[in-house]
């Protein structure tokens, strides 16, 4: 299938980059794995929940490749990490980390890739406004999932793992990183769409 057989509010950025085939399909889904893995280098170490870029990533490239690939994209990162590849935060990598505190919001990694690709399919990356409220609303995701483990993973240890303490470890220490990530992302696609925009107004423009 390629771009020219998809309807249009199907269509991300990166398909108007790269015709859609099996073989682009996967080479951008571990596309998604490497960018990803970068993001996660940038960190602040901190217990229970490191700091990192992961999230900014994550946004880029669920808005970038779409729903299904997006988050075939983040389960595929987990996978890998989980296999021994030292690609979570910290450089870190094996089953192990399914005992850390910090887990849940890889799980939550994937279902933010496909909510904000669902809607990236539905064209709202391309206008601001849409681009500002649907990057929040992913940039939340992660914290369904991670709040939540976050508490199992401590009641196990014998840690408060009440609401009040799940916040102060889970959340608040993320939320100024967290609105640079979202205003970040929330630009970038836009602009991307503009870009893409104008280079196809020159191609029309220019004599056959």
């Amino acid at each position: 299938m390629t771009t020219a057989t998809l309807a249009p509010s199907r269509l991300t950025i990166a398909d108007r980059v790269v015709p859609r085939t099996v073989a682009n399909n996967i080479a951008l889904m571990l596309a998604g794995v490497a960018v990803v893995s970068a993001t996660a280098l940038v960190e602040i170490p901190m217990w229970p929940v490191p700091v990192s870029g992961q999230t900014l990533g994550v946004l880029l490239v669920g808005a970038s490749l779409g729903a299904w690939r997006g988050a075939v994209s983040l389960a595929t990162y987990m996978l890998l990490g989980l296999a021994g590849m030292p690609i979570f935060s910290g450089a870190t990598g094996g089953i192990a980390a399914l005992a850390k505190p910090s887990f849940g919001f890889i799980i939550g990694f994937i279902a933010a890739a496909a909510f904000i690709g669902w809607l990236a399919e539905r064209n709202w990356d391309k206008r601001p406004a849409l681009s500002l409220f649907a990057f929040l609303g992913a940039s939340l995701v992660p914290f369904l999932f991670g709040i939540p483990y976050l508490g199992m993973i401590l009641g196990t240890m014998g840690l408060p793992n009440d609401i009040g303490a799940l916040l102060a470890a889970g959340f608040y220490p993320f939320i100024a990183g967290g609105v640079v990530k979202w205003l970040l992302a929330a630009s970038i696609l836009p602009l991307a769409w503009r870009l893409v925009k104008s280079v196809d107004d020159k191609r029309d423009a220019s004599p056959a």
